[in-house]
């Protein structure tokens, strides 16, 4: 009888209807495809059973989470390998077992089956947030997904994303450091926004504070930060008073939708609108014209999908959904735009900055693996898992154009038409 690495390769090419491009290494010490490539290793039976009982992202997540599944060697090299077979075939468990006609692919998934072991569904991992079906985006809602995506523990955080804490896309230099990118970026959203000294900022999805410091400290303005974290809060108002700028930055534990003392000079909102939802955003666009004086700016910083040809077919990434961002929705940047312009906004710039996020992932990806060991001690293995297997894979979406990011410069322009922007707003080098 053939080891258990020859079988899985010789059935999962017969499954997926293409060869593997990675090495397999099995339960049992035998490995199977070509000796110089990344391993992808089956652990256990378990890691099958996974994947046969839920096929296609959410059983290999799963089984990558509890730790059945790993990788030997480079694992982005990995991750590109398989998107062709599995992230971008967009297959279900129909579309790779049930539904599959071809007889020797259905005797393959049978022999599968068999190797799996005793045909009980294993538990999904703890680090996966079970909820039953309801309304999405609700206040309630909300709380509860940003709550399981940032209370990790700050000290997680800061061992990811280093002494900025800030937890969206750098703004790089070619030669610079993650520090200096991302205040740079923090700075660049200044620029666009024009804030002055005496200027009010409301900072929705304020994070761990950095925005709100560096505005405050930089530009004296006095700064309104709101998030749904309890834990952010805390250390947001550590980090404010340590700076000494509490009497220009409050920060709050509130949902953008319940704040009513505008009018502001200027909205930024990093990395936040991803969690309102397709059938809010209209609703959070028109709250944020509502807060704004006339004239006044939004900086809208957002992950945007490509768009589809069928934008009713589009459904959220299991993984993620499951494991990372709970209710979290992408939407393509001319969506957003639209939507700003449907409440109100005059949008003025769309700026692409997606292959600074792949860089910004990957720098996060090395911290986190420099110190794997304490990663593990402040979350669990699976929380450590899940967030290593989510930086790079999105690390390899931005640099592959599966996804992007941009910032949308937007204005309350007045009925008199002076949006009150400079004449030029950009300088390209030449």
């Amino acid at each position: 009888m053939a080891d258990a690495a020859s079988r899985l390769k010789s059935l999962a090419e017969q499954a997926l209807g293409a060869p593997l491009p990675v090495r397999l290494r099995a339960w049992d010490g035998s490995q199977a495809g070509p000796p110089d490539a990344p391993a992808l290793v089956v652990r256990n039976r378990r890691a099958l059973r996974r994947m046969l009982f839920k096929p296609g992202e959410l059983g290999l997540a799963r089984a990558w989470v509890a730790g059945d599944l790993g990788v030997e060697g480079d694992l982005y090299t990995v991750l590109a390998a398989m998107a062709g077979l599995v992230w971008e075939r967009g297959e279900d468990a129909r579309g790779l077992v049930e539904a599959v006609r071809d007889p020797d692919v259905r005797a393959a998934a049978r022999e599968l089956l068999k190797l799996a072991g005793p045909p009980i569904p294993p538990a999904p991992p703890r680090e996966e947030l079970r909820r039953p079906r309801r309304r999405l985006h609700t206040r309630r809602t909300d709380k509860r997904a940003i709550s399981h995506h940032y209370d990790v523990g700050n000290d997680f955080y800061e061992l990811v994303l280093g002494p900025s804490m800030v937890y969206s896309c750098a703004y790089w230099e070619e030669d610079g450091t993650l520090e200096s990118a991302q205040r740079d970026k923090l700075e660049l959203i200044s620029a666009k926004l024009g804030l002055t000294p005496g200027e009010r900022l409301l900072d929705v999805g304020c994070g761990w504070g950095s925005m709100a410091i560096h505005a405050a400290r930089e530009h004296g303005v006095s700064v309104l930060g709101v998030t749904l974290s309890q834990e952010q809060a805390v250390y947001a108002r550590k980090r404010v008073a340590e700076e000494g700028l509490a009497d220009r930055v409050e920060i709050r534990v509130q949902d953008y939708r319940d704040v009513v003392d505008g009018p502001f000079d200027a909205i930024s909102s990093i990395g936040m609108a991803e969690h309102v939802g397709a059938e809010r955003y209209l609703e959070y666009a028109s709250q944020l014209y509502a807060l704004l004086k006339p004239g006044g700016r939004l900086l809208n910083h957002q992950i945007a999908r490509r768009p589809r040809r069928d934008e009713s077919a589009y459904t959220v990434d299991e993984f993620i959904d499951a494991y990372v961002f709970p209710d979290g929705e992408l939407a393509p940047v001319g969506t957003t735009v639209t939507q700003l312009e449907r409440a109100g906004f005059e949008v003025r710039d769309v700026e692409s900055i997606r292959e600074h996020y792949a860089r910004t992932l990957r720098r996060w990806v090395t911290n986190l693996e420099a110190d794997w060991a304490r990663a593990v001690r402040l979350t669990s293995p699976g929380r450590a898992r899940v967030w290593l297997l989510y930086m790079a894979a999105c690390a390899l979406a931005f640099e592959t154009n599966r996804i992007g990011v941009n910032q949308v410069l937007a204005v309350r322009t007045p009925d008199s038409g002076a949006s009150g922007l400079p004449l030029r707003t950009r300088t390209w080098n030449t």
